[in-house]
């Protein structure tokens, strides 16, 4: 079986990042092929560095309250670079009542606080085709 590639990104100014750490850590642990953009990166980056690293997936760790407006600008840039058909996820501090807004502008899924990081792959792997 093909190894899963996952980006693991932290966009914005959001400078908090042990929960996706622990989450790629997790990812890794399970057999998937990590990586981790690093703190503050820009929609532009993470979807150049998606396209550029060939990912199966791209999962986004926002905790800033920021996650209506530089989720959707991600999607829009993988589209943009032809590479909207690459399922992203979310995690942190997102309002229930946002989780909507979010997948209707290309979220696949939204993980809060709490979420078994077993759950987080088992997710990804059904999405990507990896199980």
């Amino acid at each position: 079986m093909k190894k899963v590639r996952v980006l693991i990104a932290k966009p914005g100014l959001d400078g908090h990042d042990r929960g996706a750490k622990v989450v790629a850590r997790a990812l890794r642990d399970r057999g998937f092929e990590v990586i981790y953009t690093g703190l503050h990166q820009t929609p532009e980056q993470i979807a150049t560095s998606a396209v550029q690293e060939g990912v199966d997936a791209v999962g986004l760790s926002i905790l800033s309250g920021s996650h209506g407006t530089l989720v959707p600008r991600v999607i829009e840039q993988l589209r943009a670079l032809g590479a909207g058909d690459i399922p992203v996820f979310v995690g942190g501090i997102i309002p229930a009542d946002d989780i909507p807004q979010l997948r209707e502008a290309g979220v696949l899924e939204v993980f809060t606080p709490g979420t078994p990081t077993s759950q987080i792959a088992d997710t990804i792997l059904e999405a990507v085709g990896g199980k």
